[in-house]
């Protein structure tokens, strides 16, 4: 298996899951020479991707979706709520929130969380063997949700912004208001504690979608110290490079002519 990024932050956010001999593309914020740019920076193609999992509306989310969908013929599964947005050209499914389905040998739990959109959805992918969750744009940390994104192997979590840095920044007041409330994002503190309950000493974190205006990579990285200790491994993710693979990288499927 593998678990890599495409970027995570406000400008665009895409995550690429390796399971069973399948390659998951969750989330598509970049245009087609973009994402197809930084697909080949994690040995993948466009063609590669079997499907696409959107988890919500959002331009840095959606934007890139339907473009990268049309032409390679991949199909994208969204909530009910998130197929309102318009996906021209794409071959779209909806599903439940909160009822998992399988998907090419994968069990894909689409979890429902506290933000902003028509009926945002996170996800946990499992093989029965590894189990991958990502878990970006909640604005709060429900019960539920630590509940669904307990026992994983792997998890990228939204650490998005510092809370006086939030407050004293350059943002309007209404934007400050709304990232930082509960539909909003989460701050370092909250991720902290979400990353708190689930940890385990197996458990490869990725913190994600931190904000560059709101946040700063030292002060995370000096503030989730303490957890370091509590798993295999915690990394920060990138607006421009995301991150490499974790664990094994997967073995493209496009046939190459020397």
């Amino acid at each position: 298996m593998g678990f890599a990024s495409l970027g995570s932050g406000s400008k665009g956010n895409g995550t690429v899951v390796s399971l069973a001999d399948r390659i998951f593309l969750i989330d598509c914020g970049f245009t087609i020479r973009q994402t197809e740019q930084r697909l080949a920076r994690l040995g993948l193609s466009g063609g590669d991707v079997d499907a696409i999992l959107v988890s919500h509306e959002h331009a840095d989310h959606i934007s890139g979706v339907s473009g990268l969908a049309h032409k390679y013929g991949i199909p994208v599964y969204a909530s009910h709520g998130t197929l309102k947005y318009d996906l021209k050209g794409a071959v779209c499914h909806a599903f439940d929130g909160d009822s998992p389905f399988e998907l090419h040998g994968v069990q894909v739990n689409p979890v429902c969380v506290p933000h902003d959109a028509r009926e945002p959805t996170q996800f946990v992918l499992s093989d029965g063997v590894e189990h991958v969750g990502v878990l970006s744009d909640l604005g709060c940390v429900t019960s539920h949700v630590v509940a669904q994104y307990q026992h994983l192997t792997h998890v990228l979590v939204e650490a998005n912004h510092d809370r006086d840095m939030l407050i004293r920044g350059s943002y309007p007041p209404r934007l400050k208001r709304r990232v930082g409330a509960d539909y909003g994002h989460l701050s370092n503190e909250q991720a902290y504690d979400l990353i708190g309950h689930i940890a385990h000493p197996e458990l490869q974190v990725v913190v994600g979608h931190v904000s560059e205006q709101n946040n700063n990579r030292e002060l995370l990285a000096d503030g989730m110290a303490p957890l370091q200790a509590k798993v295999a491994e915690l990394q920060i993710a990138t607006q421009a490079g995301g991150f490499g693979w974790v664990g094994q990288q997967p073995i493209s499927r496009q046939i190459s002519f020397a």
